[in-house]
């Protein structure tokens, strides 16, 4: 396997590094399939602007597409990405309030 995983493991990484992406990754959360009409909608990004995301995010392996007569549906590859999505977001509000709480007692 040797530095392969390494490799792997940014390459998932920059799913996690776009804040578009993250709100994608938040709606397909649910683990249905959800279609680029309804993608579209929820984030109000224009069509190619959408493609080019869910591309990246499929070509990384964090989503897989279904083609359903003419519409594409997405849905998340493995449910595993959302619990190191959570673990994320947990890391992040937990560094945000310890921060919130340092700035409070130094005004004070």
């Amino acid at each position: 396997m040797g530095d392969d995983i390494y490799q792997l493991h940014a390459e998932m990484c920059k799913v996690f590094s776009n804040p578009i992406r993250i709100k994608l990754l938040n709606l397909l959360r649910d683990g249905k399939e959800h279609s680029v009409s309804e993608l579209q909608k929820a984030t109000g990004l224009g069509q190619a602007n959408l493609s080019q995301h869910l591309g990246i995010m499929r070509h990384k392996g964090a989503v897989l597409p279904k083609r359903k007569g003419r519409q594409i549906l997405y849905r998340i590859s493995d449910k595993k990405i959302i619990v190191a999505f959570d673990i994320i977001r947990s890391v992040l509000s937990k560094n945000l309030k310890s921060r919130q709480r340092m700035l409070k007692n130094e005004v004070l």
